[in-house]
């Protein structure tokens, strides 16, 4: 290609390359969807339909993108971690980043009528997401990442299901419902609910309380091994370009599995959470 005289303002693009041998987490997070859930007028206190083409919209992420080890999600936000050994992009922060950020937001547009039947997207208001990328030096910083996240969905869920029921059922205004659960505790919200309404939290639709988990079924060996936790950076440059094409091939082939369960105890995690490497 010829060169211009222009061509000095590429000197000044800066790549972020993330660093090697490390777990990489993307999280998503829906851009003013207060906003956009109330336009659409998403049912309260939990949309079945979002959540299903959140999760529909994930996994068509992880279709296209073998790194991808597992993802978990709840309310308007998804997180993706990916392998040690990824190379992806040559592990450039930008390009990863955007390139989440775009996938899952053109998949979400594109599968909004399945959920969404006879409900025409805005061109004023259509759905985006802004994405942000951790690192993470160990499978136990990933495990306390997710039981975060799962903690935060219970949190989260419980006050909404409090708050709406409060509205809808008992009359009350939002200030009103604000208040009152203003100060209280998961248990004191829990005795309201079956108190005052008669329900019980915990028969709540588990999706709403636990959130979505996906992983890939590759098989009994191509779940992690004890040796995962010692490989070396040098082992992950010595890798074959073939074994790594095998591998990957092997991820596409994969069923992604939705789960919704407990990632906080250790069940999940020496059972089916032994997906990631």
């Amino acid at each position: 290609m010829a060169k211009s005289r222009f061509e000095y303002v590429r000197t000044y693009e800066q790549d972020a390359i993330l660093l090697p041998n490390t777990y990489i987490v993307i999280r998503l997070d829906g851009r003013g969807f207060h906003r956009f859930s109330a336009h659409y007028n998403f049912r309260k206190p939990n949309d079945k339909r979002a959540l299903c083409l959140m999760n529909a919209a994930a996994k068509q992420v992880m279709r296209q993108i073998p790194d991808v080890a597992g993802a978990y999600g709840q309310s308007d936000e998804y997180s993706f971690v990916l392998s040690r050994e990824c190379r992806m992009f040559d592990r450039r922060e930008a390009k990863l980043v955007s390139t989440f950020a775009s996938t899952f937001t053109a998949q979400y547009q594109f599968l909004w009528p399945e959920y969404f039947t006879g409900i025409r997207l805005d061109g004023n208001m259509l759905p985006s997401f802004d994405g942000r990328a951790v690192l993470y030096p160990s499978l136990r910083e990933v495990r306390d990442y997710f039981s975060w996240r799962q903690a935060d969905c219970h949190i989260n869920n419980l006050y909404n299901t409090s708050f709406w029921t409060l509205v809808l059922t008992g009359g009350l205004s939002e200030q009103d419902a604000e208040q009152a659960l203003m100060g209280t505790n998961s248990g004191e919200k829990n005795e309201l609910l079956f108190s005052r309404f008669g329900i019980n939290y915990n028969n709540e639709e588990i999706m709403y309380r636990k959130g979505t988990m996906l992983i890939r079924d590759v098989g009994a060996d191509g779940s992690a091994s004890e040796s995962t936790e010692s490989r070396d950076v040098r082992e992950w440059h010595e890798k074959s370009k073939r074994q790594v094409e095998r591998e990957e091939k092997k991820r596409r082939k994969a069923e992604i599995v939705e789960l919704h369960v407990d990632i906080i105890g250790d069940e999940f995690w020496t059972g089916a959470g032994r997906w990631i490497s």
